[in-house]
Protein backbone atom coordinates (compact mmCIF):
# COMPACT_ATOMS: atom_id res chain seq x y z
CA UNK A 1 0.00 0.00 0.00
CA UNK A 2 1.70 3.65 -1.41
CA UNK A 3 1.42 6.37 1.44
CA UNK A 4 -1.49 7.98 -0.42
CA UNK A 5 -3.63 5.37 0.17
CA UNK A 6 -2.52 4.36 3.46
CA UNK A 7 -3.20 7.80 4.67
CA UNK A 8 -6.70 8.00 2.72
CA UNK A 9 -7.60 4.74 4.39
CA UNK A 10 -6.79 5.92 7.87
CA UNK A 11 -8.51 8.83 7.67
CA UNK A 12 -10.90 6.98 6.04
CA UNK A 13 -11.50 4.62 9.32
CA UNK A 14 -10.63 7.95 11.50
CA UNK A 15 -14.60 9.12 10.19
CA UNK A 16 -15.95 5.67 11.11
CA UNK A 17 -14.58 5.85 14.24
CA UNK A 18 -15.79 8.95 15.26
CA UNK A 19 -19.55 8.01 14.32
CA UNK A 20 -18.93 4.93 16.09
CA UNK A 21 -18.17 6.81 19.47
CA UNK A 22 -21.45 8.95 19.68
CA UNK A 23 -22.68 5.16 20.42
CA UNK A 24 -23.55 5.00 24.26
CA UNK A 25 -21.52 2.13 25.45
CA UNK A 26 -24.02 0.81 28.17
CA UNK A 27 -26.68 0.22 25.37
CA UNK A 28 -24.40 -2.23 23.05
CA UNK A 29 -25.62 -5.39 23.10
CA UNK A 30 -23.92 -8.70 21.50
CA UNK A 31 -23.00 -7.36 18.00
CA UNK A 32 -25.49 -8.52 15.13
CA UNK A 33 -24.57 -9.67 11.57
CA UNK A 34 -24.52 -6.37 10.27
CA UNK A 35 -21.98 -4.70 12.98
CA UNK A 36 -19.87 -8.09 12.23
CA UNK A 37 -19.89 -7.72 8.80
CA UNK A 38 -18.11 -4.02 9.08
CA UNK A 39 -16.36 -5.21 11.53
CA UNK A 40 -14.29 -7.73 9.19
CA UNK A 41 -15.11 -4.89 6.26
CA UNK A 42 -12.20 -2.97 8.41
CA UNK A 43 -10.21 -5.64 9.71
CA UNK A 44 -9.52 -7.08 6.02
CA UNK A 45 -8.92 -3.50 4.50
CA UNK A 46 -12.12 -3.49 3.11
CA UNK A 47 -13.49 -0.30 1.20
CA UNK A 48 -14.99 2.54 3.33
CA UNK A 49 -18.63 2.09 1.74
CA UNK A 50 -19.02 -1.64 2.54
CA UNK A 51 -18.08 -0.62 5.46
CA UNK A 52 -20.60 2.37 6.37
CA UNK A 53 -23.24 0.20 4.45
CA UNK A 54 -22.87 -2.44 7.16
CA UNK A 55 -23.40 -0.20 9.56
CA UNK A 56 -26.40 1.50 8.29
CA UNK A 57 -27.77 -1.79 6.75
CA UNK A 58 -28.01 -0.94 3.24
CA UNK A 59 -26.35 -2.70 0.32
CA UNK A 60 -22.72 -1.34 -1.03
CA UNK A 61 -23.23 -3.04 -4.05
CA UNK A 62 -26.03 -4.65 -6.07
CA UNK A 63 -28.80 -3.25 -3.99
CA UNK A 64 -32.60 -2.47 -4.69
CA UNK A 65 -31.70 -0.74 -8.01
CA UNK A 66 -34.10 1.33 -10.38
CA UNK A 67 -34.41 4.07 -12.81
CA UNK A 68 -34.73 7.82 -11.83
CA UNK A 69 -37.47 9.99 -14.13
CA UNK A 70 -35.04 12.05 -15.79
CA UNK A 71 -31.38 10.59 -16.32
CA UNK A 72 -29.62 7.33 -14.30
CA UNK A 73 -30.02 4.38 -11.86
CA UNK A 74 -29.07 4.48 -8.32
CA UNK A 75 -29.58 2.92 -4.97
CA UNK A 76 -28.57 4.00 -1.51
CA UNK A 77 -25.54 1.92 -1.33
CA UNK A 78 -24.25 3.53 -4.07
CA UNK A 79 -25.04 7.00 -2.24
CA UNK A 80 -22.35 5.87 0.33
CA UNK A 81 -19.70 4.86 -2.76
CA UNK A 82 -20.72 8.68 -4.12
CA UNK A 83 -20.51 10.40 -1.43
CA UNK A 84 -17.16 8.76 0.49
CA UNK A 85 -14.81 10.80 -2.10
CA UNK A 86 -16.54 14.21 -1.12
CA UNK A 87 -15.66 13.24 2.86
CA UNK A 88 -13.42 16.09 4.71
CA UNK A 89 -13.66 18.59 1.67
CA UNK A 90 -13.69 22.35 3.47
CA UNK A 91 -17.42 23.98 3.49
CA UNK A 92 -16.90 26.97 1.03
CA UNK A 93 -19.94 29.12 0.79
CA UNK A 94 -20.76 29.38 -3.14
CA UNK A 95 -18.17 27.19 -4.31
CA UNK A 96 -18.80 24.13 -6.33
CA UNK A 97 -15.62 23.07 -7.20
CA UNK A 98 -14.03 19.71 -5.14
CA UNK A 99 -10.93 20.80 -5.31
CA UNK A 100 -11.25 23.77 -3.17
CA UNK A 101 -14.51 22.62 -1.36
CA UNK A 102 -18.58 22.96 -1.58
CA UNK A 103 -21.26 24.28 -0.11
CA UNK A 104 -24.22 22.15 1.53
CA UNK A 105 -26.34 22.27 -2.59
CA UNK A 106 -23.06 22.27 -4.38
CA UNK A 107 -22.25 18.74 -2.40
CA UNK A 108 -25.30 17.40 -2.90
CA UNK A 109 -25.45 18.11 -6.48
CA UNK A 110 -22.09 16.55 -7.16
CA UNK A 111 -23.20 13.67 -4.97
CA UNK A 112 -26.04 12.92 -7.48
CA UNK A 113 -25.00 14.05 -10.24
CA UNK A 114 -22.09 11.19 -9.76
CA UNK A 115 -24.66 9.06 -9.59
CA UNK A 116 -26.55 10.28 -13.01
CA UNK A 117 -29.19 12.51 -11.81
CA UNK A 118 -29.35 15.90 -12.28
CA UNK A 119 -30.16 18.22 -9.46
CA UNK A 120 -30.72 22.23 -9.26
CA UNK A 121 -28.22 23.69 -7.75
CA UNK A 122 -29.11 25.57 -5.09
CA UNK A 123 -31.34 24.61 -2.18
CA UNK A 124 -34.55 26.65 -2.41
CA UNK A 125 -34.93 24.45 -5.90
CA UNK A 126 -34.01 21.21 -4.66
CA UNK A 127 -36.66 21.55 -2.14
CA UNK A 128 -39.18 21.28 -5.01
CA UNK A 129 -36.73 18.08 -6.62
CA UNK A 130 -37.81 14.36 -6.49
CA UNK A 131 -41.23 13.42 -4.19
CA UNK A 132 -42.24 14.67 -1.04
CA UNK A 133 -41.62 12.26 2.07
CA UNK A 134 -43.93 12.43 4.58
CA UNK A 135 -42.11 12.70 8.17
CA UNK A 136 -38.67 11.42 9.03
CA UNK A 137 -40.11 8.19 10.40
CA UNK A 138 -40.83 7.21 6.88
CA UNK A 139 -37.55 8.54 5.20
CA UNK A 140 -35.00 6.34 3.51
CA UNK A 141 -31.01 6.42 2.32
CA UNK A 142 -30.67 8.90 0.12
CA UNK A 143 -33.61 11.62 0.87
CA UNK A 144 -32.61 14.98 1.09
CA UNK A 145 -33.45 16.49 4.06
CA UNK A 146 -34.07 20.23 4.12
CA UNK A 147 -33.95 22.84 6.78
CA UNK A 148 -34.19 26.28 7.59
CA UNK A 149 -36.86 26.85 5.18
CA UNK A 150 -34.56 25.97 2.83
CA UNK A 151 -31.52 27.28 3.59
CA UNK A 152 -29.31 23.87 3.91
CA UNK A 153 -30.03 20.67 2.66
CA UNK A 154 -28.55 17.10 4.27
CA UNK A 155 -28.35 13.08 2.67
CA UNK A 156 -29.90 11.27 4.81
CA UNK A 157 -28.01 7.40 5.67
CA UNK A 158 -30.70 5.82 7.25
CA UNK A 159 -30.42 5.08 10.65
CA UNK A 160 -30.12 8.05 12.32
CA UNK A 161 -27.34 9.20 10.20
CA UNK A 162 -26.60 12.13 7.86
CA UNK A 163 -24.13 13.89 5.93
CA UNK A 164 -23.42 17.21 4.56
CA UNK A 165 -21.36 20.09 3.99
CA UNK A 166 -21.82 22.12 7.05
CA UNK A 167 -20.49 25.92 7.59
CA UNK A 168 -17.75 27.55 7.16
CA UNK A 169 -14.86 26.12 9.28
CA UNK A 170 -15.94 22.86 9.40
CA UNK A 171 -15.75 19.85 6.48
CA UNK A 172 -17.74 17.27 4.96
CA UNK A 173 -18.77 14.84 7.46
CA UNK A 174 -21.17 12.05 8.35
CA UNK A 175 -22.71 12.82 11.95
CA UNK A 176 -26.05 11.60 13.90
CA UNK A 177 -28.77 13.56 12.06
CA UNK A 178 -30.81 16.70 14.22
CA UNK A 179 -33.08 16.67 11.79
CA UNK A 180 -36.56 15.82 13.02
CA UNK A 181 -40.30 16.73 11.56
CA UNK A 182 -40.47 19.93 13.63
CA UNK A 183 -36.80 21.44 12.39
CA UNK A 184 -37.60 20.06 8.46
CA UNK A 185 -38.78 22.05 6.24
CA UNK A 186 -39.47 19.30 3.18
CA UNK A 187 -37.76 15.83 2.77
CA UNK A 188 -37.27 14.88 -1.01
CA UNK A 189 -36.91 11.75 -2.44
CA UNK A 190 -35.01 11.52 -5.67
CA UNK A 191 -34.03 7.91 -5.30
CA UNK A 192 -36.60 4.74 -6.09
CA UNK A 193 -38.72 3.96 -3.08
CA UNK A 194 -36.95 0.69 -1.15
CA UNK A 195 -39.06 -1.97 -1.31
CA UNK A 196 -37.59 -3.05 2.60
CA UNK A 197 -36.48 -0.75 5.33
CA UNK A 198 -32.72 -0.75 6.12
CA UNK A 199 -31.68 -3.02 8.98
CA UNK A 200 -31.44 -1.14 12.73
CA UNK A 201 -27.48 -1.45 13.48
CA UNK A 202 -26.73 -1.92 17.15
CA UNK A 203 -23.82 -0.90 19.40
CA UNK A 204 -20.26 -2.29 17.92
CA UNK A 205 -17.86 -2.46 21.12
CA UNK A 206 -16.11 -5.21 18.83
CA UNK A 207 -15.95 -3.68 15.76
CA UNK A 208 -14.39 -0.59 17.65
CA UNK A 209 -11.56 -3.13 18.31
CA UNK A 210 -11.36 -4.33 15.18
CA UNK A 211 -11.23 -0.78 13.45
CA UNK A 212 -8.79 0.67 15.82
CA UNK A 213 -6.84 -2.51 15.01
CA UNK A 214 -6.77 -1.97 11.20
CA UNK A 215 -5.96 1.42 11.58
CA UNK A 216 -3.37 0.52 13.61
CA UNK A 217 -1.93 -1.60 10.58
CA UNK A 218 -2.45 1.45 8.54
CA UNK A 219 -0.57 3.74 10.49
CA UNK A 220 2.33 1.23 10.41
CA UNK A 221 2.23 0.52 6.93
CA UNK A 222 2.49 4.01 6.16
CA UNK A 223 5.56 5.17 8.68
Amino acid sequence: MGMTDAIGRVAEIRTTLQQLSTTPAAAAPAATSGSSAAASALASGGDFASTLAALTGTTAAGGTTATASGSGTADSGKVLDAVQKYLGLPYVWGGNDPAVGLDCSSFVQNVYKDLGYSLPRVTWDQMNAGTEVASMAAAQAGDLLISHDGGHVAIYLGNGKAVDAPQPGQTIQIRDAWETDANLTTIRRILPTETAGAASPSAVTDMVASARAAQASLLGASA
